[in-house]
Protein backbone atom coordinates (compact mmCIF):
# COMPACT_ATOMS: atom_id res chain seq x y z
CA UNK A 1 0.00 0.00 0.00
CA UNK A 2 1.43 3.35 -1.05
CA UNK A 3 0.19 6.70 0.20
CA UNK A 4 -3.58 6.29 0.47
CA UNK A 5 -4.42 9.92 -0.30
CA UNK A 6 -2.29 13.00 -0.94
CA UNK A 7 -1.24 15.16 1.99
CA UNK A 8 -3.87 17.93 2.16
CA UNK A 9 -2.97 21.59 1.88
CA UNK A 10 -3.76 22.95 5.33
CA UNK A 11 -4.92 26.50 5.80
CA UNK A 12 -3.19 29.11 7.91
CA UNK A 13 -2.51 29.69 10.70
CA UNK A 14 0.41 27.32 10.50
CA UNK A 15 -0.86 23.81 11.18
CA UNK A 16 0.33 21.34 13.78
CA UNK A 17 0.98 17.92 12.27
CA UNK A 18 1.75 14.68 14.15
CA UNK A 19 3.98 12.09 12.47
CA UNK A 20 4.25 8.51 13.72
CA UNK A 21 6.74 6.08 12.18
CA UNK A 22 5.84 2.50 13.04
CA UNK A 23 6.76 -1.05 12.08
CA UNK A 24 5.13 -4.31 13.17
CA UNK A 25 2.97 -2.87 15.99
CA UNK A 26 -0.46 -2.14 14.51
CA UNK A 27 -2.34 -2.70 17.77
CA UNK A 28 -0.13 -0.30 19.70
CA UNK A 29 -0.47 2.27 16.94
CA UNK A 30 -4.26 1.93 16.96
CA UNK A 31 -4.41 2.54 20.73
CA UNK A 32 -2.26 5.65 20.36
CA UNK A 33 -4.41 7.03 17.53
CA UNK A 34 -7.52 6.45 19.62
CA UNK A 35 -5.88 8.31 22.49
CA UNK A 36 -5.06 11.26 20.22
CA UNK A 37 -8.78 11.32 19.34
CA UNK A 38 -9.69 12.01 22.97
CA UNK A 39 -7.59 15.16 23.30
CA UNK A 40 -9.38 18.48 23.47
CA UNK A 41 -6.73 20.15 21.31
CA UNK A 42 -6.07 17.74 18.47
CA UNK A 43 -3.50 17.92 15.70
CA UNK A 44 -4.59 19.35 12.37
CA UNK A 45 -3.27 16.25 10.60
CA UNK A 46 -1.78 12.89 11.58
CA UNK A 47 0.63 11.16 9.19
CA UNK A 48 1.49 7.50 9.81
CA UNK A 49 4.66 6.26 8.10
CA UNK A 50 4.80 2.50 7.62
CA UNK A 51 7.06 -0.04 5.91
CA UNK A 52 4.38 -2.54 4.89
CA UNK A 53 0.60 -3.05 4.79
CA UNK A 54 0.65 -5.08 8.02
CA UNK A 55 1.93 -2.09 9.99
CA UNK A 56 -1.42 -0.33 9.91
CA UNK A 57 -4.85 -1.80 10.61
CA UNK A 58 -7.23 0.04 8.32
CA UNK A 59 -10.29 -0.42 10.53
CA UNK A 60 -13.54 1.43 10.85
CA UNK A 61 -12.33 4.14 13.23
CA UNK A 62 -13.64 7.58 12.38
CA UNK A 63 -10.84 9.78 13.70
CA UNK A 64 -11.65 13.44 14.42
CA UNK A 65 -8.60 14.59 12.42
CA UNK A 66 -7.35 13.94 8.89
CA UNK A 67 -5.22 10.79 8.76
CA UNK A 68 -2.78 9.94 5.97
CA UNK A 69 -0.70 6.79 5.59
CA UNK A 70 2.67 6.69 3.80
CA UNK A 71 4.52 3.53 2.86
CA UNK A 72 8.23 3.34 2.08
CA UNK A 73 11.54 1.74 3.07
CA UNK A 74 11.80 0.30 6.57
CA UNK A 75 13.80 2.06 9.26
CA UNK A 76 12.97 4.89 11.64
CA UNK A 77 15.10 7.46 9.79
CA UNK A 78 13.78 6.50 6.35
CA UNK A 79 10.19 6.48 7.56
CA UNK A 80 10.51 9.89 9.18
CA UNK A 81 12.16 11.23 6.03
CA UNK A 82 9.16 10.02 4.02
CA UNK A 83 7.00 12.36 6.10
CA UNK A 84 9.36 15.31 5.61
CA UNK A 85 9.39 14.71 1.86
CA UNK A 86 5.58 14.71 1.75
CA UNK A 87 5.06 17.94 3.70
CA UNK A 88 5.60 21.57 2.84
CA UNK A 89 7.45 24.22 4.80
CA UNK A 90 4.51 25.58 6.80
CA UNK A 91 3.67 24.70 10.37
CA UNK A 92 5.00 22.49 13.13
CA UNK A 93 5.67 18.77 12.84
CA UNK A 94 5.54 16.66 16.00
CA UNK A 95 7.40 13.35 15.83
CA UNK A 96 5.83 10.87 18.26
CA UNK A 97 6.76 7.25 18.87
CA UNK A 98 3.87 4.86 18.26
CA UNK A 99 3.74 4.23 22.03
CA UNK A 100 3.91 7.82 23.28
CA UNK A 101 0.72 9.15 24.89
CA UNK A 102 0.62 12.95 25.02
CA UNK A 103 -1.21 14.51 27.92
CA UNK A 104 -4.14 16.90 27.53
CA UNK A 105 -2.58 20.25 26.67
CA UNK A 106 0.47 18.82 24.90
CA UNK A 107 -0.59 20.05 21.46
CA UNK A 108 -1.63 23.48 22.69
CA UNK A 109 1.67 23.90 24.55
CA UNK A 110 3.56 22.92 21.40
CA UNK A 111 1.69 25.47 19.32
CA UNK A 112 2.41 28.17 21.90
CA UNK A 113 6.11 27.32 22.22
CA UNK A 114 6.70 27.96 18.52
CA UNK A 115 4.35 30.95 18.30
CA UNK A 116 5.93 32.93 21.12
CA UNK A 117 9.57 32.52 20.06
CA UNK A 118 10.48 32.62 16.37
CA UNK A 119 14.02 31.44 17.19
CA UNK A 120 12.77 28.06 18.47
CA UNK A 121 13.30 25.36 15.83
CA UNK A 122 12.72 22.30 18.02
CA UNK A 123 10.85 21.52 21.22
CA UNK A 124 10.69 18.41 23.34
CA UNK A 125 8.48 17.65 26.30
CA UNK A 126 8.58 16.29 29.83
CA UNK A 127 8.23 12.52 29.99
CA UNK A 128 6.11 11.76 33.06
CA UNK A 129 7.13 8.09 32.98
CA UNK A 130 9.38 6.23 30.56
CA UNK A 131 8.74 2.51 30.21
CA UNK A 132 11.88 2.13 28.10
CA UNK A 133 13.84 2.22 31.38
CA UNK A 134 12.01 -0.85 32.71
CA UNK A 135 9.75 -3.66 31.54
CA UNK A 136 7.50 -1.25 29.71
CA UNK A 137 4.00 0.03 30.42
CA UNK A 138 0.72 -1.11 28.93
CA UNK A 139 -1.77 1.35 27.51
CA UNK A 140 -4.03 1.29 30.58
CA UNK A 141 -1.11 2.03 32.90
CA UNK A 142 -0.10 4.94 30.68
CA UNK A 143 -3.59 6.41 30.87
CA UNK A 144 -3.60 6.10 34.67
CA UNK A 145 -0.29 7.96 34.85
CA UNK A 146 -1.67 10.73 32.64
CA UNK A 147 -4.79 10.99 34.81
CA UNK A 148 -2.69 11.34 37.97
CA UNK A 149 -0.27 13.89 36.56
CA UNK A 150 -0.22 17.48 37.78
CA UNK A 151 0.51 20.05 35.08
CA UNK A 152 3.80 21.81 35.78
CA UNK A 153 4.61 25.49 35.73
CA UNK A 154 7.86 26.94 34.53
CA UNK A 155 9.42 28.31 31.40
CA UNK A 156 10.97 26.36 28.55
CA UNK A 157 14.70 25.82 28.95
CA UNK A 158 17.33 25.33 26.30
CA UNK A 159 18.54 21.73 25.93
CA UNK A 160 21.16 19.86 23.92
CA UNK A 161 18.75 17.73 21.92
CA UNK A 162 15.18 16.59 21.60
CA UNK A 163 14.06 13.16 22.81
CA UNK A 164 12.97 11.15 19.78
CA UNK A 165 9.78 9.78 21.34
CA UNK A 166 8.37 13.32 21.41
CA UNK A 167 10.04 16.14 19.56
CA UNK A 168 8.56 18.89 17.40
CA UNK A 169 10.25 20.86 14.65
CA UNK A 170 9.50 24.07 12.78
CA UNK A 171 9.03 22.92 9.20
CA UNK A 172 10.30 26.20 7.77
CA UNK A 173 13.66 25.65 9.50
CA UNK A 174 13.86 22.07 8.24
CA UNK A 175 13.06 23.21 4.71
CA UNK A 176 15.60 26.04 4.90
CA UNK A 177 18.39 23.73 6.04
CA UNK A 178 17.20 20.78 3.88
CA UNK A 179 17.81 18.47 6.82
CA UNK A 180 16.87 14.81 6.77
CA UNK A 181 17.39 11.97 9.23
CA UNK A 182 20.58 10.02 8.54
CA UNK A 183 19.68 6.63 7.05
CA UNK A 184 23.20 5.39 7.77
CA UNK A 185 21.61 4.72 11.18
CA UNK A 186 19.36 1.82 10.11
CA UNK A 187 16.37 0.10 11.72
CA UNK A 188 15.54 1.90 14.98
CA UNK A 189 18.12 4.63 14.23
CA UNK A 190 19.61 4.75 17.73
CA UNK A 191 20.73 8.36 18.51
CA UNK A 192 19.00 9.71 15.41
CA UNK A 193 17.37 12.31 17.67
CA UNK A 194 20.75 13.63 18.86
CA UNK A 195 22.14 13.78 15.33
CA UNK A 196 19.10 15.56 13.87
CA UNK A 197 18.86 17.93 16.84
CA UNK A 198 22.47 19.05 16.71
CA UNK A 199 22.36 19.69 12.99
CA UNK A 200 19.10 21.64 13.32
CA UNK A 201 20.56 23.63 16.23
CA UNK A 202 22.54 25.67 13.71
CA UNK A 203 19.22 27.22 12.64
CA UNK A 204 17.88 28.21 16.08
CA UNK A 205 17.07 27.16 19.64
CA UNK A 206 16.11 23.74 21.02
CA UNK A 207 13.98 23.91 24.16
CA UNK A 208 12.32 21.55 26.61
CA UNK A 209 8.87 22.77 27.60
CA UNK A 210 7.44 21.48 30.91
CA UNK A 211 3.92 22.10 29.61
CA UNK A 212 4.44 19.46 26.91
CA UNK A 213 3.85 16.31 28.92
CA UNK A 214 3.26 12.67 28.16
CA UNK A 215 4.01 9.03 28.90
CA UNK A 216 6.37 6.87 26.85
CA UNK A 217 5.13 3.30 27.24
CA UNK A 218 8.43 1.79 26.10
CA UNK A 219 6.57 -1.22 24.72
CA UNK A 220 9.00 -4.07 24.12
CA UNK A 221 7.00 -5.71 21.31
CA UNK A 222 8.74 -5.29 17.97
CA UNK A 223 11.97 -3.87 19.39
CA UNK A 224 15.40 -4.99 18.28
CA UNK A 225 17.24 -8.01 19.62
CA UNK A 226 20.16 -7.47 21.96
CA UNK A 227 23.11 -8.04 19.59
CA UNK A 228 22.20 -5.34 17.03
CA UNK A 229 21.39 -2.84 19.77
CA UNK A 230 24.65 -3.60 21.59
CA UNK A 231 26.54 -3.08 18.34
CA UNK A 232 24.74 0.24 17.78
CA UNK A 233 25.69 1.37 21.29
CA UNK A 234 29.27 1.56 20.03
CA UNK A 235 28.97 2.05 16.27
CA UNK A 236 26.47 4.91 16.28
CA UNK A 237 28.29 7.19 18.75
CA UNK A 238 31.60 6.60 16.95
CA UNK A 239 29.93 7.44 13.64
CA UNK A 240 28.44 10.64 15.08
CA UNK A 241 31.82 11.67 16.52
CA UNK A 242 33.36 11.32 13.07
CA UNK A 243 30.43 13.18 11.55
CA UNK A 244 30.75 16.01 14.05
CA UNK A 245 27.24 15.90 15.49
CA UNK A 246 28.25 14.38 18.84
CA UNK A 247 31.00 15.58 21.17
CA UNK A 248 33.68 12.92 21.81
CA UNK A 249 33.48 13.25 25.60
CA UNK A 250 29.70 12.88 25.60
CA UNK A 251 29.83 9.89 23.25
CA UNK A 252 32.62 8.12 25.14
CA UNK A 253 30.78 8.56 28.43
CA UNK A 254 27.65 7.05 26.89
CA UNK A 255 29.54 4.09 25.41
CA UNK A 256 31.33 3.36 28.67
CA UNK A 257 28.11 3.55 30.69
CA UNK A 258 26.31 1.13 28.37
CA UNK A 259 29.19 -1.35 28.21
CA UNK A 260 29.57 -1.40 31.98
CA UNK A 261 25.80 -1.84 32.46
CA UNK A 262 25.70 -4.75 30.01
CA UNK A 263 28.75 -6.38 31.59
CA UNK A 264 27.63 -5.89 35.17
CA UNK A 265 24.09 -7.12 34.61
CA UNK A 266 24.87 -10.00 32.24
CA UNK A 267 25.09 -12.52 35.11
CA UNK A 268 21.62 -11.62 36.41
CA UNK A 269 19.92 -9.79 33.53
CA UNK A 270 16.53 -8.16 33.77
CA UNK A 271 13.85 -10.35 32.16
CA UNK A 272 13.00 -7.60 29.67
CA UNK A 273 16.59 -6.86 28.54
CA UNK A 274 18.89 -9.11 26.51
CA UNK A 275 22.01 -8.02 28.40
CA UNK A 276 24.17 -10.86 27.10
CA UNK A 277 23.15 -10.10 23.55
CA UNK A 278 23.92 -6.42 24.05
CA UNK A 279 27.30 -7.28 25.56
CA UNK A 280 28.11 -9.52 22.62
CA UNK A 281 27.13 -6.68 20.30
CA UNK A 282 29.39 -4.30 22.24
CA UNK A 283 32.33 -6.70 21.86
CA UNK A 284 31.69 -7.21 18.14
CA UNK A 285 31.65 -3.47 17.63
CA UNK A 286 34.88 -2.95 19.58
CA UNK A 287 36.51 -5.65 17.45
CA UNK A 288 35.31 -3.91 14.29
CA UNK A 289 36.55 -0.58 15.62
CA UNK A 290 40.01 -2.08 16.11
CA UNK A 291 40.04 -3.61 12.63
CA UNK A 292 38.59 -0.59 10.81
CA UNK A 293 35.29 -2.28 9.89
CA UNK A 294 33.00 -0.42 12.27
CA UNK A 295 29.83 0.95 10.67
CA UNK A 296 26.27 1.48 11.96
CA UNK A 297 24.97 -0.40 8.92
CA UNK A 298 26.73 -3.60 10.01
CA UNK A 299 23.72 -4.40 12.22
CA UNK A 300 21.89 -5.40 9.04
CA UNK A 301 24.29 -8.36 8.83
CA UNK A 302 23.98 -9.44 12.49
Amino acid sequence: MMMARPIPVLAEPAPLIVAIATTGRPGILRDTLRHLSTLGDRPDLVVVSIAGPGDFEDGTDDFPFPLRVLEGPQGLCAQRNAVLEALGASGVLVFLDDDFLPAEGFMQATRQAFARDPEVVMTTGHVIADGILGPGLDHAAGLRLLAGDTPASGQPEEVHNGYGCNMAVRLAAVARTRLRFDTTLPRYGWLEDVDFSRRLAAAGRIVKDPAMRGVHLGTKTGRSRGVPLGYSQIANPVYLIRKGSMAPRRALRMMLRNCLANLGKSLRPEPWVDRRGRLRGNLLALRDLATGRLSPERILEL
